[in-house]
């Protein structure tokens, strides 16, 4: 019978066999390849029992309107069996911004939560036992004022620091190569990540002081193995920087995260997980050899594909999430956020947001697929799939070498041509109709039913602005501005800046207050024009 396409090929371009037999292996070995569920390279999982002991942690994505709004919204998630924290901050915040700088204006509240003082982030967490419940924040330019912040709420309640846990997204590597959000050039952005993984190595063990972002890399338009490459070379990239800083490997490494985009493509994004343990594996103990085995062993989170997601017949997002997330287990994810169908037409309803977290709960009890560790280990597709995406990977990771590391490849733009040429081939694709994406380019409807959504309201932005009035009123000011002083001499003389700015937060220095001065210190960044 004659084929349907004359190609197939994953949505990286590889092309795709039509059977697959042991000749794809034929120089494989299980025992330097696979291995054993917890043992190196980490191919079938960083634990022996994986799901069998505990099953992921179900961490929704959430953060809107105000502190109190988020607060709310996460009480509902915790009260629907969801076992993990996840913060999303609106525009403002992310980039370093009070909720009553002009910049702000019309921004406050619309995609993520208003954060703009210690205060704000004591009512975010009000009723949380942040000692028993993981917490991962997504933020980056900012992301040692905010876990300041969080901290110092910890601090006030009582709460030991060695007893907090949880993840700081604080990649800002990938910022300059996919998400546009920093605040500071590459240099000190990358000295601020090191001296908040050694704060957190002496301070706060059971803290990820760092997730390397791959998703953001892929919802700009990078393929599966661009996403590994670049998000594993930039982690060595911060493992040198802290190691160049004088910390020995195994102090810190245990405590670095990663955090996965899961596409539609389902068998290359299974490949893509188990590709990016073995690759890390191999790359730290080639590089820096530590003895840790835990320094080696790559733990990550996974979100489904929002740039999956279309606003044209929106119910189908919730298909589209279900194949992700179960790419996601099978490809051994420890963590994961299911996306809700509406996330393209607005921040999720809570009817939308729950059926997302039953969604994980589903394949997670009624499946099977948690029964087995590692059930697709040995198959000669999966097997074959994973080999090559590492092999582009390592491709990848030469260049980048040559070129002087990742910092280097930045400024010349090479990752963000690379992600631009992968962005437009899908863009032509689609065109053409050489990919199918149901309801956007085949199986269109004329007509839509319209579904609720969440709209913010302008009193959001009007209680953050009047409470952020209030805090400059009663505060006392002589003690804040000798707080961030303080902090900006520690940032021109070297030290690790982490103690001064739990100290500015609690004299309640704002985030913007914070953020001005430290931009005083390390300058600004303008991107180079990248043709």
């Amino acid at each position: 019978m004659q084929e349907r396409k004359p190609r197939f090929a994953s949505l990286s371009g590889l092309d795709m066999n039509r059977v697959y037999t042991h000749d794809d292996l034929k120089d494989w070995s299980s025992e330097d390849e696979l291995g054993a569920p917890g043992e190196f390279p980490y191919t079938r999982g960083v634990y022996p029992t994986m799901y069998r002991g505990r099953l992921w942690t179900m961490r929704q994505f959430a953060g809107f309107g105000s502190a109190d709004d988020t607060n709310r919204r996460f009480k509902y998630l915790l009260q629907h069996g969801q076992n993990g924290l996840s913060v999303a901050f609106d525009m403002p915040t992310l980039m370093g911004i009070d909720a009553d700088d002009p910049r702000a204006h019309g921004e406050i509240g619309h995609c993520g939560v208003a954060i703009s003082s210690l205060d704000d982030m004591e009512r975010l967490f009000d009723g949380i036992p942040l000692d028993q419940v993981t917490t991962s924040m997504t933020i980056n330019g900012p992301a040692a004022v905010i876990f300041a912040m969080y901290l110092a709420v910890a601090e006030k309640r009582g709460i030991r620091l060695e007893l907090l846990d949880g993840t700081l997204q604080n990649d800002i590597l990938k910022e300059y190569i996919a998400q546009k959000e920093w605040l500071f050039p590459p240099e000190p952005s990358l000295r601020l990540i090191t001296d908040t993984i050694a704060y957190c190595s002496e301070h706060v063990p059971k803290w990820h002081p760092v997730s390397i972002s791959g998703y953001h890399i892929r919802e700009a338009g990078s393929t599966a193995v661009q996403e590994l490459a670049f998000t594993i070379y930039d982690g060595l990239t911060y493992v040198e920087a802290v190691v160049k800083a004088g910390l020995p490997v195994d102090r810190f490494a245990p405590q670095l995260s990663f955090f996965f985009n899961a596409y539609s493509d389902f068998f290359e994004e299974i490949a893509k997980f188990r590709a990016a343990r073995r690759l890390w594996a191999r790359e730290m103990t080639r590089r820096y050899r530590p003895t840790d085995p835990r320094s080696v062993q790559l733990r990550c989170h996974a979100q489904t594909a929002g740039c999956s997601l279309t606003a044209q017949q929106p119910m189908n997002n919730v298909v589209r999430t279900t194949i992700q997330a179960l790419a996601a287990v099978l490809g051994g994810t420890q963590s994961l956020h299911t996306n809700s169908m509406d996330e393209t037409l607005a921040l999720p309803t809570e009817g939308a947001v729950k059926l997302a977290l039953r969604t994980q709960q589903i394949i997670a009890q009624e499946s099977g697929v948690t029964n087995s560790v590692d059930p697709l280990g040995g198959s000669y597709y999966v097997e074959a799939l994973t080999n090559r995406l590492e092999e582009a990977a390592v491709d990848y990771f030469r260049r980048l070498d040559e070129m002087g590391g990742m910092v280097r490849a930045i400024e010349q733009g090479f990752p963000q041509r690379e992600i631009l040429d992968a962005s437009q081939r899908y863009q032509r694709e689609l065109e053409r109709n050489e990919r199918i994406v149901v309801g956007v380019n085949e199986y269109v409807e004329s007509e839509e039913r319209p579904i609720s959504i969440l709209k913010i309201g302008q009193e959001v932005e009007y209680e953050q602005v009047g409470r952020l009035s209030d805090l400059r009123k009663c505060r006392d000011s002589f003690k804040m501005a000798g707080a961030v002083e303080e902090l900006q001499e520690a940032a021109s003389c070297g030290e690790n800046v982490m103690p001064y700015l739990i100290d500015a937060v609690k004299a309640r220095a704002t985030l913007g207050e914070i953020c001005a001065a430290l931009k005083e210190v390390f300058g600004t960044y303008r991107e180079q024009v990248v043709l």
